[in-house]
């Protein structure tokens, strides 16, 4: 079973929201980190789901701020989606990082 450490990234996510990531078949994978940077000159809010389940909905970033949205750890199946979205257009960066195992 290989173990790899990994970063997703997107930029300038907005309203429509984003995949950030999709877990790969035959991977099971670990959300060990999920940070939020506000691009923009004013506070956003910012939601991330993995699947329909938010892990974090609505969160208030100031401008230039970000968050960190997790204290724990999640598991994420094969074909398992985080996605991202902001109450402003191009105005969220997010990074995921994972353990993927296969």
């Amino acid at each position: 079973m290989a173990n790899t450490f990994k970063n997703y990234v997107d930029s300038s996510v907005g309203p429509l929201g984003s995949t950030v990531y999709t877990v790969p078949g035959a991977t099971t994978s670990v959300i060990i980190g999920c940070n939020l940077a506000n691009r923009a000159a004013s506070q956003i809010t910012a939601s991330v789901q993995l699947g329909s389940v938010y892990i974090v909905k609505d969160a208030p970033i100031p401008a230039g701020s970000a968050l960190s949205v997790l204290d724990g750890k999640i598991i994420a199946e094969a074909a398992d989606t985080i996605v991202a979205t902001s109450s402003d257009s191009d105005s969220l960066d997010v990074i995921i990082s994972v353990l993927e195992q296969s």
